[in-house]
């Protein structure tokens, strides 16, 4: 029953949700499933029910055709749920609206922002909170608790406090932590390969820049815990360093 009779029984606002991008540089699902495989190391949990962008924009022209139910199915075996593909040609529009996809330009994140506070620690399980704010550098001040995510779009990351275990904290520039880093930490989420990670201590559950990952089930490196630390992406590999002195993993 509705509290007044002036209220609808639905309500639309514009919100923002962060999705992983799935560049594909090949459309065979073996090759996708084996390099998937490599890079959560098995990990039943690596990707949480991330949404998903598949992005095909660096395929090549003559490449085979996609046959989106099987990519969803595999993207899905991997807990990535596909939502939307970018760099479609028209051509392929038609068999994406049929899967269920939505067809982004890349541009439409830009026109929403939205801010929300993470659960308090004795609410219920609900899914993580995400701040967003316009280009430039964002300042968190306060702790980033579990289960909140905090995204910089456009720009660097600051925080001031400690990034708790189940926080994720995102930026398309780099990270910065003016104290201990706990949870996760995903910079260059925009493709920006040169971004880093800084933090005053490090102790993470997952680190990634430009999309390349990296995971600490068997701890992180004991000579570099919970001291000031960088980390940076050389090629395809992530690399950890003291940032005094000189140190490397």
């Amino acid at each position: 029953m509705l509290k007044s009779p002036s209220q609808l029984p639905i309500e639309i606002k514009i919100s923002t949700v962060v999705a992983i991008s799935t560049i594909l540089y090949s459309a065979d699902p073996l090759a996708i499933d084996a390099a998937l495989k490599q890079m959560t190391g098995g990990s039943a949990d690596f990707f949480e029910d991330e949404f998903a962008v598949i992005d095909i924009s660096a395929l090549a022209e003559n490449a085979p055709r996609i046959d989106w139910d099987k990519m969803v199915a595999l993207l899905k075996k991997y807990h990535l749920n596909a939502v939307a593909v970018r760099g479609a040609p028209a051509s392929m529009h038609d068999a994406i609206r049929a899967r269920g996809l939505s067809l982004d330009d890349g541009a439409s994140g830009d026109k929403a922002r939205s801010e929300a506070a993470a659960p308090a620690p004795s609410a219920p399980a609900q899914a993580p909170a995400t701040t967003l704010v316009t280009p430039g550098t964002m300042i968190i001040d306060t702790p980033v608790r579990a289960g909140q995510r905090v995204y910089a779009r456009g720009g660097d990351l600051i925080v001031t406090a400690v990034v708790n275990n189940g926080a994720e904290i995102i930026a398309d520039g780099s990270i910065h932590i003016y104290a201990s880093l706990f949870g996760r930490a995903l910079a260059g989420a925009s493709g920006n390969s040169d971004a880093r990670i800084f933090a005053m201590a490090m102790q993470p559950e997952l680190v990634s820049i430009a999309g390349v990952y990296r995971t600490f089930e068997d701890g992180f490196a004991p000579q570099l815990a919970r001291q000031p630390t960088q980390i940076r992406l050389i090629g395809d590999r992530i690399d950890i360093l003291s940032i005094s002195p000189a140190s490397r993993v």
